[in-house]
C-alpha cells in the first residue's frame, strides 16, 4: 500500500503566543514561526481543544524552545504543524474479492460509513502479470484480491467512484505500470484529466525480492520499470504518488522493528539512486515519495520506530543526496496493522490487538491507516468486520482525544531513548548494506533475507516455547469456521468474460500496441505512454506482461 499527504495543518489563533507561555507547553518561536503562518492557511476542525473536563489543550507540550517541533525539518515530531488537530489521517481499508464488481459492492460500503480513501487488493495472477485465463492462473483467481486483467475490469471495479474525488492506492509492484495506464486510460474514457487522480501505487519491486516473492522480471529491469513510474507521475500527475516504499511486507515477513525502519529506507536510499542515474529532479522525486510501515503489538517501540523513521529519513536526503528543500525530506508515509499478529482461535480478541496496533501508528503520526479486520486470520473479511475495523479508526479520531495534541508522548524519556536507540540500530544496519554495495548487492547476495529470516525464526520458537504465546491460543481452542469463501465457479465466469472480451477487438490494433511496448521496452523510453495507449486498444494485463518477459526474461531465485 497507500498515502494522502495533507497539507501543513493549521492551528487556532487563540493559543499561546506571549512571554506568559507555561513551562511545559508550546514553545514561543514555534508558535510564531510555524503554528501562526499555518493557521493564516487553514482552519481547524474546532476553535479550541480541551478535555472532557474543561482542561484547554495546546497544540504542542515541549520543554526546549530551540527544539524543532511539529512541521520542521527532520520531522522527528511529525510532518504537520499541528497534525490531526485539523485533518485526521485518512482512513483507507485494504479490499478485493473474487470479482471487480463484488469488490465495487465492499468499496461502495465503507465509503458510506466512512472510509476516506480506497485501497485495492489484487489477486496474485494480477500481481505477477497472469491474465485469470491463464494456465499459470488456475486455482488463484480472486483468491486474496480482485482480478483485474482489462481496462473493463477497472471501470466495473470502480463503478460509480468519482476519480476526481476519492483517493485511490492500489498494492501492486510487477505490474505498477500497467495498473497505473489501466487507472490513467479509465480517467480518460469518463472524460477526465488524468492530472486530477489522487492515491498511490506500491510500485516497490525490491522487498518484493527480500520479503514478498511476486517479481516477475529480474531486478535491473524491474527498477527500470519502478522508475519509469515515478518519472512519469512526476511529470503528469501532480497529485498522484508513484510509489509507496514498503516496510510492512518486511515486517510480515519476520524482521524485527529495527530491521524494517532498516530495510525500507535502504530501499528507498536506492530508489533516489536509481532516480538520480536517470537525471530525475530529486526535490520532485522526493516530494511524491511515500511509504507504508507495519504497526506491530509493542507500542512503545512501534510509537519510537515511526519517530525515528521520519528523523533518518529527512537526514538521509538531506546529507546523503544533497536535497535542501524540506518537503522533499519528509517521511510520509500509510501504515497497516499486523496481519500476522493476527490468531484464527478466539478472533474476536484481534479487535483490541488491532485497536492496540492503530493507536500506536496514531500516536507515532501516520498520514494514513488500515486496521485489519478480527477475522481475517480466517479469510477475506465479512462485511461486519470489516465495518468494525472502520469504527475502530473512527472511535479512536472522535472519541479519545489523541488528534487533540501534536506528539503527545514526545518528551517522555522512555520514548526519546527509545527513539534514539532504534535509529541508531538502524542506521548501523544501513551502514552495513552500504558495505555490501548497497541494497541490490545485500538483495542479491540474501543478506537481508537471511537476517529476516533469522529474526523470524527466533521469534517462532519464543511462540514454540510458550514464552510469546498468543492470548486465547492453545491446542484445545477451536477455529470458527471461515467467514468468506471463494466460489470456483468464478474462474470459469472469467474465463468465458474474457474470451468474448478477446474475441471483440480488434487483433491488428492489439498488434501493433504490443510490438509499440517491446519497442519501447528495448529502447529504454518511458513505457507508460505505450502503456496506455495498449490498454485504450484492449491489450489485456496479461499480454503486457509476457511483452515484457520477452524482452527482460524472467526471474528465477536459484538460491
Amino acid at each position: 500500500m497507500t498515502v494522502d499527504h495533507h497539507p501543513s495543518d493549521p492551528d487556532p489563533d487563540n493559543q499561546v503566543t506571549g512571554s506568559d507561555a507555561p513551562h511545559g507547553h508550546a514553545s514561543k518561536r514555534w508558535l510564531r514561526e510555524v503554528h501562526a503562518p499555518a493557521v493564516a492557511r487553514y482552519p481547524e476542525r474546532l476553535e479550541a481543544f480541551e478535555t472532557s473536563s474543561g482542561i484547554p489543550l495546546e497544540p504542542l507540550y515541549t520543554d526546549d524552545d530551540a527544539e524543532p517541533g511539529p512541521g520542521e525539518f527532520p520531522y522527528l515530531r511529525g510532518l504537520h504543524p499541528s497534525m490531526y488537530r485539523s485533518r485526521t489521517w485518512t482512513m483507507r481499508q485494504y479490499a478485493g474479492y473474487s470479482s471487480p464488481a463484488e469488490t465495487n459492492e465492499r468499496f461502495r460500503f465503507l465509503l458510506e460509513k466512512g472510509q476516506t480513501g480506497l485501497s485495492v487488493a489484487f489477486d496474485l495472477p494480477t500481481q505477477i502479470g497472469y491474465d485469470s485465463d491463464s494456465p499459470e492462473a488456475i486455482g488463484e483467481v480472486g483468491r486474496v484480491g480482485v482480478p483485474i486483467s482489462t481496462l473493463d475490469d477497472l471501470d466495473t471495479l470502480l463503478d460509480q467512484i468519482p476519480l476526481d474525488r476519492v483517493s485511490i492506492s492500489m498494492t501492486i509492484n510487477s505490474t505498477a505500470p500497467i495498473l497505473l495506464a489501466f487507472l490513467i486510460a479509465l480517467a480518460k474514457r469518463r472524460g477526465l484529466d488524468p492530472a486530477v487522480l489522487r492515491g498511490t501505487v506500491q510500485n516497490d519491486i525490491l522487498k518484493e525480492f527480500i520479503a514478498r516473492g511476486t517479481q516477475r522480471f529480474p531486478v535491473a529491469p524491474s527498477v527500470r520499470l519502478a522508475v519509469d513510474v515515478i518519472e512519469y507521475a512526476a511529470e503528469k500527475l501532480p497529485s498522484f504518488y508513484p510509489i509507496s516504499i514498503s516496510g510492512y511486507h518486511i515486517r510480515e515477513a519476520g524482521s524485527t522493528a529495527v530491521e524494517e525502519v532498516a530495510f525500507t529506507l535502504a530501499d528507498g536510499i536506492a530508489y533516489l539512486e536509481a532516480c538520480r542515474a536517470r537525471g530525475l529532479d530529486l526535490v520532485q522525486v522526493g516530494r511524491r515519495l511515500s511509504f507504508f510501515f507495519n504497526a506491530h503489538n509493542h507500542f512503545f517501540e512501534e510509537v519510537a520506530k515511526f519517530r525515528a523513521a521520519r528523523r533518518m529519513w529527512a537526514n538521509i536526503c538531506r546529507t546523503r543526496f544533497g536535497i535542501m528543500d524540506d518537503t522533499a525530506c519528509q517521511c510520509r508515509f500509510h501504515t497497516q496493522t499486523g496481519g500476522s499478529t493476527l490468531t484464527a482461535q478466539e478472533p474476536d480478541n484481534n479487535v483490541v490487538r488491532v485497536t492496540v496496533q492503530a493507536l500506536a501508528a496514531i500516536m507515532g503520526g501516520t498520514q494514513s491507516l488500515h486496521t485489519n479486520s478480527a477475522d481475517e486470520a480466517l479469510s477475506l473479511p465479512s462485511q461486519s468486520a470489516a465495518q468494525v475495523a472502520l469504527r475502530t479508526q473512527q472511535i479512536l479520531s472522535r472519541e479519545s482525544g489523541v488528534t487533540e495534541v501534536a506528539d503527545p508522548l514526545g518528551g517522555s524519556p522512555y520514548i526519546e531513548a527509545l527513539t534514539d536507540e532504534v535509529e541508531s540500530r538502524a542506521t548501523a544496519l544501513i551502514a552495513e548494506i552500504d558495505e555490501r554495495g548497497g541494497t541490490v548487492a545485500a538483495i542479491a547476495s540474501g543478506f537481508i533475507r537471511r537476517r529476516i529470516e533469522a529474526s523470524s525464526y527466533k521469534a517462532q520458537v519464543a511462540i514454540d516455547s510458550g514464552e510469546a504465546k498468543p492470548v486465547g491460543v492453545s491446542e484445545s481452542t477451536e477455529i470458527p469456521e471461515a467467514p468468506f469463501s471463494v466460489d470456483p465457479a468464478g474462474e470459469g465466469l472469467r474465463r468465458k468474460k474474457l474470451e468474448k472480451f478477446r474475441a471483440a477487438r480488434d487483433i491488428g490494433k492489439v498488434t501493433h500496441a504490443r510490438a509499440e511496448i517491446a519497442r519501447v521496452a528495448a529502447s529504454g523510453e518511458n513505457v507508460l505512454p505505450a502503456l496506455i495507449a495498449a490498454v485504450e486498444q484492449n491489450v489485456t494485463l496479461g499480454e503486457i506482461a509476457e511483452t515484457f518477459a520477452a524482452e527482460f526474461g524472467e526471474y528465477r531465485d536459484d538460491a
